[in-house]
């Protein structure tokens, strides 16, 4: 049975509807969640287990959505999860994406680093809110 270590929310936007930020930049990842996990105390094999959620408008068309979890601040670290969900032409209503992931024994540094990034392969996109993601560290 694992011990709790540390948990981290970053909630960027709680509500429906309650932010309006276009994806501008095609398939490249937009930073939408970031969390710090303090590793004190770590005994035995880490395990990370992360989830999150990020609603979208998407435009008329054919959308694939990507999202992305490294380990580190930057799209280039260590990839943790990468999901990609297409979304097909008759899609009005905003569209809720949720996702789990998990890092199996990761280096422990004393902390350690998760940011979730969105991207989308057509232009139209918006994000909407809500946006959520977390983390929970546990060890042995």
């Amino acid at each position: 049975m694992g011990t709790f270590i540390d948990g981290r929310t970053s909630q960027n936007a709680s509500f429906a509807n309650s932010i309006f930020i276009p994806i501008t930049v095609l398939n490249t990842p937009q930073l939408f969640g970031q969390i710090g996990l303090n590793t004190l105390g770590i005994t035995g094999t880490p395990r990370v287990l992360l989830k999150g959620t990020i609603s979208l408008q998407l435009p008329l068309a054919l959308v694939g959505i990507t999202i992305t979890i490294v380990r580190g601040t930057l799209p280039t670290d260590p990839l943790v999860y990468s999901a990609t969900s297409t979304f097909s032409l008759s899609v009005l209503a905003p569209q809720v994406i949720t996702f789990s992931a998990d890092d199996f024994n990761p280096p422990i540094t004393p902390q350690l680093t998760y940011t979730a990034f969105v991207s989308s392969n057509l232009a139209g996109t918006i994000r909407v809110g809500p946006e959520s993601f977390d983390g929970i560290l546990v060890g042995d």
